[in-house]
């Protein structure tokens, strides 16, 4: 992976994120935060989507949209977990 790439994928990671807190309401954990938080969304999407068949093709907006509901799935997990 390049340095580009790299960036690129902070960059979309840093933007799910804090999409998903702004939807999540209440919930967020700074810049850093948000940029995991985006980085490990996308990451659960990747896996999660394909397997019960959900596309939504490929461009820059599709893997933002992509990061922003794994990174929804995530934060609403944490929060189920934090009121257990």
């Amino acid at each position: 992976m390049g340095v580009e790439s790299l960036l690129v994928f902070i960059i979309i990671g840093a933007i799910a994120g804090w999409l998903a807190g702004l939807i999540v309401s209440g919930f967020g954990f700074g810049l850093i935060g948000n940029i995991i938080v985006g980085i490990v969304g996308a990451f659960i999407a990747g896996l999660l989507f394909p397997r019960i068949g959900f596309s939504m093709g490929g461009g820059v907006l599709a893997a933002i949209v992509h990061a922003t509901i794994g990174a929804i799935i995530l934060l609403v997990l944490v929060k189920v977990l934090k009121r257990a």
